[in-house]
């Protein structure tokens, strides 16, 4: 298996949305297991290895399917414009030209009320289909970098007072974010001043792709 950050948030219901619907975080954890080329590989139809046959391949087979950060993107525009159509969120943000979503935005949507379907595809996973697809398309990460990232992360959050933040973990090559020490229970305010000012004196500290992860 590749290595690869596993995808868990540290607020409650991001949580809860990644547990209501674990496929979708297997399929990252695990998206080189099931058959997918890494990102930055571009796919070859039968026939078509080193560019002979032009471009649909000597048989004049179908193009293949787009891979790589470009495709991520687009992916995660389909997601962001079912979001809006079938979900009801008409405001839900555009992803980043990284391709990864805005948590920071997103975050603003959600219903405290809820259930999380921000986070998850929208009510009844409406759109847990798109959104499956964009996640498989994320670029292959680099787990040692990323705990490193997150490891300085969680350091200067306690540095800027919010004393409990928790370091990161690695854990069979994958990396467990910091934060909460029991997510499902969390014991920071993570909507008082103190801890959105530490939250945006660290915020240089993550890795693009890693904001909402901790």
């Amino acid at each position: 298996m590749s290595i690869h950050t596993t995808p868990r948030g540290t607020a409650r219901l991001r949580i809860a949305a990644l547990v209501a619907a674990p496929v979708l975080a297997l399929s990252v954890a695990c998206q080189s297991d099931d058959g997918a080329q890494g990102s930055d590989e571009v796919a070859s139809a039968p026939g078509d290895e080193g560019g002979e046959g032009g471009e649909g391949g000597s048989r004049g087979e179908e193009k293949p399917a787009a891979t790589g950060k470009s495709a991520f993107f687009d992916a995660q525009m389909k997601y962001v414009r079912c979001m809006r159509a079938k979900a009801g969120l008409k405001d839900y943000p555009d992803p980043r030209l990284s391709g990864y979503l805005d948590w920071s935005k997103i975050d603003a949507l959600v219903d405290p009320k809820g259930k999380g379907e921000e986070y998850k595809g929208g009510k009844d996973g409406v759109c847990a289909p798109e959104l499956r697809a964009a996640m498989n398309l994320e670029p292959e990460r680099d787990a040692q970098k990323d705990y490193e990232s997150m490891l300085a992360h969680a350091k200067c959050m306690r540095e800027n007072g919010v004393s409990e933040f928790a370091n990161p973990t690695m854990s069979g090559g994958n990396v467990l974010p910091g934060g909460e020490t029991n997510p499902t229970e969390p014991s920071m305010d993570r909507g008082s001043p103190a801890y959105k000012k530490a939250r945006e004196a660290c915020a240089d500290k993550l890795l693009e792709g890693l904001d909402g992860m901790q």
